[in-house]
């Protein structure tokens, strides 16, 4: 129940504004998907947010081509000077913007409000004389704790992409809100929405996505279409097991659910979950391989991999 929940309550922030049925982007059109490493996980990741977006458009009706353009580490500096190269010069119709969370986190090396606001009006600018329509998302939390500094530093620059998208008339995915909204009532199990406090998991890429379609004008009704065909499609979800081998395993929607009600039931948070099946795999696959003559610590790694993802299976059906 929990997840369903999650998902509901953001549909009832993210609609105002876009009532219409019809959709902003239309099938066949080219989406650029420019941001920071949360937007290069979308991508990448099993059932990351911009691959969830673009399977809700194609729901919808509207197949779209996306164009990947996620770099880690980027600020809006960054995303400046690669803008021609990753965005324009493959003509898309829409660019989607996220951009902030490296501006502020990474501090001296990160941007100034005052040059971010400089930043993010010259990649606007370039891409509407290009004939890209833009989409401003604003910026998810830096940590789940909103009271943390960088998250009452990060609202200014929040408001700057509000403000600045009301006067240029762009559609805006309240992704702040919608994260904010989420994290109602989990303060004893962080992180929830991310894996690490700032990168999405499963659950925070489907918030994403959620803003994300609704910014494009899907209605509520079609949001729940939505959320019912990511349910059972297989690699929509992905079960993250950490300890710096960054092991993702492709689920469903639904396995992940059934996940989370083990997790409930042993009073631990998904992460802890994960980590602790993938541990006990790790150690099986070292026993087995115990006898080996020459000691093999990637087939170690491969056997345990395997096992972890046969376990998550076995663990839902």
């Amino acid at each position: 129940m929990f997840h369903r929940i999650i998902l509901v309550s953001v549909c009832c922030i993210s609609f105002a504004g876009f009532a219409s049925a019809d959709l902003l982007v239309k099938s066949g059109q080219k989406v650029a998907f420019m941001g920071d490493s949360i937007t290069a996980g979308g991508w990448d990741l099993p059932g990351g947010y911009v691959k969830l977006t673009a399977q809700g458009l194609a729901t919808l009706g509207a197949e779209i081509v996306p164009i990947p353009a996620g770099v880690g580490g980027n600020t809006s500096r960054d995303m400046v000077a690669r803008l021609d190269r990753d965005v324009l010069s493959k003509k898309p119709d829409w660019l989607t913007l996220s951009c902030g969370v490296n501006d502020v986190w990474h501090g001296k090396d990160g941007c100034t409000l005052e040059e971010y606001e400089k930043n993010i009006t010259s990649i606007v600018d370039q891409a509407e004389k290009a004939g890209i329509k833009v989409l401003i998302l604003t910026s998810t939390p830096i940590g789940e704790d909103l009271t943390e500094d960088n998250n009452k530093k990060l609202i200014i620059y929040n408001d700057f992409l509000r403000q600045f998208a009301a006067q240029r008339q762009l559609p805006v995915a309240e992704e702040n809100g919608a994260f904010q909204e989420a994290l109602k009532g989990h303060d004893l199990d962080r992180p929830y929405l991310t894996m690490d406090g700032v990168h999405p998991n499963t659950d925070g890429s489907q918030v994403m996505a959620t803003a994300l379609l609704a910014a494009f004008g899907a209605t509520p009704a079609q949001i729940t279409q939505v959320q019912q065909a990511w349910t059972d499609a297989p690699g929509d979800a992905f079960a993250h097991a950490g300890f710096g081998f960054g092991i993702d395993a492709p689920i469903s929607i639904k396995q992940y659910d059934a996940l989370r009600k083990i997790a409930v039931s042993r009073k631990v948070p998904m992460r802890s979950l994960f980590e602790g099946i993938y541990l006990d795999c790790i150690a099986d696959a070292e026993i087995a391989h115990r006898g080996d003559p020459i000691p093999d610590a990637g087939k170690v790694q491969q056997d345990a991999q395997k096992a972890f993802s046969a376990k998550l299976a076995d663990l839902t059906k």
